[in-house]
């Protein structure tokens, strides 16, 4: 169970009380800020040279004068350091710099270190990086630097990067701080100490424990507690890391697992202080290791941690049971132990703990100082060996993050010896010059470079070499072959840059390494330090410069983590997120985004959080005309058969969805409306008993709450739809299903109230008396609209603007929106700092700017637009600022972006509140700005907007940017939240008016569509929204436009006919051959005028599109996709189609004049196949038809179904998919290749014989099948045409439309048998 509300504050109220704990080693009751240098004594001070004597380092006191003013070194180069010893371990707050009283002389950058002994050296770390701080730029100006960590050190050494152009190093400086004193103890890896409880069982509801610990070892327990039941708690070191493994109780059916681990830190093994704080309240814990806290729940159901009798530190109670796993005891110091207010380290001093496994229990830190080497890849550490020697024996440890690098090097008489690092394996390669076939390669170990200690150790004698890594003998390589060589006198380590005959493949290294061999003799540091020995440049001594880029993980989403020396790489595959962190989603926040981007109805990946901690997840999305559907299933299948239920032993059915509750909570939140449809089947099973009695069913919905109502009620009303509209088959009940009746009987209805949705669970609690039953049926969560996408405001005036809360976005930082405006500049968003900013601005009507600053000075990035973005359309721009890299995108097409430095501030600390709409009351934009995201957090525009002057709530003018996705002559209308095309006065259907719309003729069906005015008059009266309200007033027409597709395999047949109150009229018709005629009869004329549009036989069964227009005299006729035909009315012809009366479909049934040609040849027994598209001026008679009311003036005989079996392929696709990041398909787009099209008269004697010998086979074709179709034909049924692709076609045109790769999707999928 969640914890009761409440408990994040009283873990806060409680951490608080317990605060001193972590605080008894360092003061609380004054500001620890204390000069620390300035008392000190000359003899405090020691540096790497001096110039004279009056530059001596104990002059180096701020704002002091004495000797030459301050401390400068012999040579000024970046060998030289300062260093203070404060006497006893001090806390460090802040450090000031200064130059050399009255010279030229000064620092302009350096690094700090600090150590407890004046060995083991460790930089002072800040944002992730070795960190340099700014110094001075002349003599007297005081340079002063809070450290944002402060340390705890004896010793201190500065060393200067750079200094004075002009002059010499020169330097006088103060450390600010405090004393600092702890309890310390040294643990020897065999003694524990142990805190035993005053009671033998402890059931502990919160802890905090807190301590400091310093090790050289990567492994080790550091704490451990245990009960009875299972509970444990152990904090230990395991390869360098801090692992905490916690649980609370599992139960014995393994139902209940409560192990939990969490690993925190690496490199912990370096021999320096970390601190550690454990806090825990019931389940919840934060675990904190050197400020960096990690929260988390524990697993399980349990809160109590049960121990029994004592906690040990330094390793596993001693119980005469064998260590489990094998677990290493601590071997370390420890400092500042403290247990729920107890001081452990204080005890034990005064022997109030059992320490009696200790050997010799001593309070002070013992020091095993390895001296480490730090390369960075221009260094070299140079090494004395015997020469002359035909044997040669070397050893170290290193410890690296790249995969390959120069270990070790050296020049033999008559060859080369190489030890190098290759992808995470040491090889060993020896070369002699003058022996053939003298050569030696062997390798060893792998995965080398994971930042941990390796130990490295190689031998060659006359007989063999033997490379063996990390002591494991029995995996050491080796050679069996005879090795004769004579050694040289110098060994290089870590680099070697000479131009020398013999040279390594490699040539630096980056890492460390320590406890060197040569020759069996472990290598004397110090001494190559004091220039005694050996020689070096460029290396770091006494101090090991590795840092874990990847703790913490700056990685995101999952996303992996690579690393190198110098830098990370994130490898985001399979994470749905994309970006140098991760950090980015690659999908859109909601169905609402998908169909803004011209998208149809599919399956979806949605992130509604976008780059926050709620993964992507696959919902349905369905493209309606005026909203959009989201649906998220369930795995509760329809019609749920429930028995053997009561009240006192319901009957619990637990639905699981395709996302998560938080997931689907996303959905619920934003949406406008949301719904889930539930059904009751019933027979002798009562579903809610009456308003005022317990209910034997109930439901839970979000936040696990039970709810007594019923699909088609509300909440607080235990009623179902019946009852609330009064109609339930006993009026004594308000279900069906409470009148206990003996049939069956169903309570369903949409529960709407979408805060309490999902449906998560059904009790059913009325199934176990004879002869009762219940079927259960629970839909998908059916949700629409998306507030968020639309939550917009309109800036009136330049200084209105909006305000919110400091953002929050330190080291990682996203921020989205969609702006219009016709202004030519203006701020869109400011959050300001002390000196840190953010801001995002339109600078000019082409250019939109991205700025901030995180302490390294101002980063401004320009992307620039080759058109106006002041044009009043919607522009969508995303920004996004992480620790490798910062992006400026615009209308997710033009981009910059710039790298992050390698080193410096990483932290965007902001302060002031956030401003939307202006930069503090300057430069403000005029204009809308919608969808606003900050770190996946939608800000509520409107909400705030309803409350500031200046700003309006919403935003109109959504179809100037997305009236384009309105196709087919569609109308593009406003909507408070968005858009909607109105297809009414088109012949298509759908959300954009893409869809076709067409019908299935059988022989005899026909539909006419009255055109005189007096109906339509009539008709428009009514209020209903059709097609007819742009119908043409004139009856008189001087042009005409028709549009329509069709397919058939039976011919002759009426097609279209406009008929008029004269002989006046309008056909096309199919010919008995096929071919397709048009025919004009206006008058003027003995015959009417006839055109054969096409030659070729199109009963073909395949789809076909025919265009017609006609201006006077001029007609223009495009069938497929063969370009327009021109022809023209004989002079003698009429051009006015005159009193125009009638439009009729597939057959003609008219009391007036109709030419007998048509009647005799063409309308018996009428057209059969598929119409679809069809078109006349404004009006759509087909669409009209099928979705006909009764009140628009469209009336059809014979059967009609709604099939789009007769449409043909789009010629311009919606999107292609070589711009469509969705695109899933895998199959290859062919272009329709128009070589294949020959013009009107030119070589058309090859067209005409190849289409007549097409024709013969497809007649002979379609016989047999036509009489095959007759012998099992079935009267009522109706099949569609879907054409098979160029392959199978019997004509050219019908090869060229199998070839659409667009064609199988305009073919109703439901239908898959051949019209004949």
């Amino acid at each position: 169970m969640e914890p009761p509300a409440g408990t994040g504050l009283k873990l806060l109220l409680w951490i608080l009380s317990h605060i001193s704990i972590s605080q008894a080693a360092s003061p609380s009751s004054q500001k620890c800020d204390e000069a620390l240098v300035t008392p000190l004594a000359h003899n405090a001070f020691t540096s790497s040279s001096v110039f004279t004597s009056g530059y001596a380092p104990g002059y180096a006191k701020l704002n002091k004068r004495g000797g030459a003013g301050g401390w400068s070194p012999l040579d000024s180069d970046h060998y030289q350091w300062l260093q203070v010893d404060l006497g006893s371990r001090k806390q460090v707050t802040a450090i000031a710099t200064q130059g050399r009283y009255s010279s030229s002389d000064w620092t302009t950058r350096y690094r700090l270190l600090y150590s407890d002994t004046g060995r083991n050296w460790k930089p002072y770390h800040q944002d992730g990086n070795i960190w340099a701080f700014a110094g001075n730029s002349n003599t007297e100006s005081v340079v002063r630097h809070d450290l944002q960590n402060p340390i705890v050190a004896r010793y201190l050494r500065i060393i200067p990067l750079d200094w004075s152009e002009e002059g010499r190093i020169g330097l006088r400086f103060e450390i600010y701080g405090c004393p600092y004193w702890a309890d310390v103890i040294n643990f020897d890896g065999q003694g524990v100490i142990s805190y035993r409880f005053k009671m033998k069982k402890m059931k502990i509801l919160k802890d905090v424990i807190a301590l400091k610990f310093k090790t050289s070892e990567s492994e080790g327990v550091i704490l451990h507690g245990e009960g009875q039941q299972g509970d444990y708690i152990t904090l230990e070191l395991r390869r360098g890391r801090l692992l905490l493994q916690i649980n609370l109780g599992s139960n014995q059916y393994g139902s209940i697992l409560g192990h939990t681990s969490v690993t925190s830190g690496s490199l912990l093994d370096d021999h320096h202080w970390h601190s550690v704080v454990i806090e825990r309240y019931r389940r919840n814990v934060n675990f904190t290791l050197d400020q960096h806290t990690q929260h988390f729940r524990t697993n399980g159901e349990f809160d109590h941690l049960d121990l029994d009798y004592e906690l040990t530190f330094g390793g596993m109670p001693y119980s005469g049971k064998p260590v489990s796993g094998g677990r290493r005891n601590f071997k370390g110091c420890m400092e500042s132990i403290n247990y729920n207010g107890e001081n452990i380290t204080d005890l034990a001093r005064r022997k109030k703990l059992d320490t009696s496994s200790f050997r010799n229990l001593t309070f002070s830190c013992v020091d095993t100082h390895t001296f480490p080497v730090f390369f960075n890849g221009t260094s070299f550490l140079q090494l004395p060996g015997r020469r002359d020697h035909n044997m040669v024996s070397v050893g170290f440890q290193f410890r690296t993050w790249n995969p390959s690098g120069l270990l070790l090097f050296s020049s033999l008489a008559d060859g080369m010896l190489e030890l190098a690092l290759n992808d995470g394996k040491v090889t060993a390669h020896i070369n002699v010059t003058q022996q053939k076939n003298m050569r030696v390669d062997i390798a060893s170990g792998s995965g080398l470079n994971d930042g941990e200690w390796h130990d490295v150790r190689f031998l060659t004698k006359e007989n063999f070499a033997m490379l063996t890594i990390d002591g494991d003998e029995a995996s050491a390589v080796r050679t069996t072959s005879p090795v004769q060589i004579t050694t040289g006198s110098t060994y290089h380590f870590g680099g070697y840059f000479l131009r020398t005959r013999a040279s390594p493949i490699q040539r630096s290294f980056q890492g460390c390494m320590q406890l060197i061999q040569v020759d069996d003799q472990l290598a004397d540091l110090n001494a190559v330090e004091q220039g005694r020995m050996g020689a070096f440049e460029n290396v770091s001594l006494d101090m090991c410069a590795i840092i874990d880029r990847c703790m913490p993980n700056h990685c995101e989403h999952g996303g992996r983590c690579n690393q190198t020396w110098d830098g990370f790489t994130c490898t985001c595959d399979g994470t749905g997120y994309t970006g140098a962190t991760c950090h980015t989603s690659v999908y859109e926040q909601s169905c609402e985004a998908y169909k803004h981007l011209g998208r149809s109805s599919d399956s979806y990946w949605i992130d509604p959080d976008g780059s926050g901690p709620l993964v992507p997840f696959k919902v349905i999305c369905n493209m309606t005309e005026d909203k959009v559907w989201t649906t998220v299933g369930n795995n509760l299948p329809a019609q749920t058969a429930v028995t053997g239920s009561s009240r006192e032993r319901r009957t619990v059915l637990q639905l699981n969805y395709s996302a998560s509750m938080e997931q689907v909570t996303a959905i619920t939140n934003s949406a406008e409306h949301c719904e889930q449809h539930v059904a009751y089947a019933c027979r002798m099973s009562r579903l809610l008993n009456t308003p005022d009695g317990t209910p034997y069913t109930w439901w839970v919905g979000r936040g696990n709450e039970k709810h007594f109502y019923w699909g088609g009620s509300v909440p607080g009303i235990q009623k179902c739809a019946c009852g609330i509209d009064r109609n339930c088959t006993d009026s004594k009940y308000y279900c069906n299903c409470d009148a206990d009746q003996k049939q069956w009987r169903d309570d369903s209805g949409l529960l709407v109230y979408k805060d309490h949705l999902p449906v998560s669970q059904v009790a059913v609690g009325d199934t176990n008396r004879p002869g009762s039953e219940a079927k259960l049926t629970v839909g998908p969560l059916r949700c629409y609209g998306d507030r968020s996408y639309w939550n917009a405001a309109s800036f009136n005036t330049p200084s209105s603007y909006l305000h919110f809360s400091t953002f929050q976005g330190e080291t990682s930082a996203d921020i989205s929106f969609y702006f219009k405006t016709s202004a030519p500049y203006g701020v869109f968003l400011e959050n300001l700092g002390n000196t840190d900013f953010i801001r995002l601005e339109l600078k000019s009507p082409t250019v939109v700017s991205f700025s901030f600053d995180v302490g390294n000075g101002p980063v401004e990035l320009n992307v620039h637009s080759p058109t106006p973005l002041n044009d009043d359309q919607w522009h969508r721009v995303s920004a996004e600022r992480n620790t490798k890299e910062a992006i400026l995108q615009l209308d997710q097409n033009y981009k910059e972006v710039r790298p992050a430095p390698t080193q410096g501030h990483t932290r965007l600390e902001l302060y002031s509140q956030l401003y939307v709409g202006a930069a503090g009351g300057q430069r403000g934009f005029l204009g809308c700005i919608r969808s606003l995201k900050m770190n996946g957090v939608t800000l509520d525009l409107e909400e705030r907007a309803k409350v500031t002057p200046g700003v309006k709530p919403g935003c109109s003018g959504h179809c100037t940017s997305f009236g384009m996705y309105c196709r087919n002559g569609g109308k593009c209308v406003e909507k408070y939240n968005g858009y909607s095309c109105d297809c009414s006065t088109t012949a298509y259907d759908g959300p954009f008016c893409s869809k076709d719309v067409g019908g299935f003729f059988e022989a005899g069906t026909l539909v006419k569509y009255n055109l005189v005015p007096e109906v339509i008059a009539a008709a428009s009266s009514l209020d209903e929204k059709s097609i007819i309200h742009n119908l043409p007033v004139e009856t008189n027409l001087t042009s005409e436009d028709l549009t329509f597709s069709f397919s058939t395999s039976t011919s002759p047949s009426l097609l279209v006919y406009v008929s008029s109150k004269t002989q006046d009229y309008m056909a096309v018709v199919l010919r008995h051959n096929g071919t397709l005629q048009l025919r004009y009869n206006l008058g003027g004329l003995r015959e009417p005028f006839s055109i054969d549009i096409d030659q070729r036989n199109l009963a073909n069964g395949q789809p076909h599109t025919v265009n017609i227009s006609r201006v006077e005299r001029d007609i223009e006729v495009q069938l497929d996709h063969y370009p327009p035909v021109s022809y023209t009315l004989p002079e003698a012809s009429d051009t006015q189609f005159t009193l125009v009366k009638s439009l009729f479909l597939g057959k003609v049934f008219e009391t007036g004049y109709i030419d007998p040609v048509i009647i005799e040849k063409y309308n018996t027994p009428g057209f059969v196949g598929c119409l679809s598209r069809v078109q006349f001026n404004s009006i759509a008679p087909l669409k009209a038809a099928l979705r006909s009311r009764g009140s628009v003036p469209v009336s059809h005989q014979g059967k009609l179904v709604e099939s789009n079996c007769g449409a043909s392929p789009l010629t311009i696709p919606p999107m292609s998919a070589a711009t469509d990041p969705w695109h899933l398909d895998a199959g290859a787009d062919f272009p329709f290749n128009e070589e294949r099209v020959i013009p009107d008269g030119v070589n058309r004697n090859s067209a005409i014989i190849g289409g007549i010998i097409a024709v013969v086979i497809f007649t002979i074709l379609c016989t047999l099948v036509f009489l095959i179709r007759y012998m099992f034909r079935h009267k009522g049924t109706y099949h569609t045409n879907e054409a098979k692709g160029g392959e199978s076609s019997e004509s050219a045109d019908a090869a060229i439309i199998g070839t659409e790769p667009n064609f199988t999707e305009t073919i109703d999928e439901s239908k898959k048998e051949w019209f004949i």
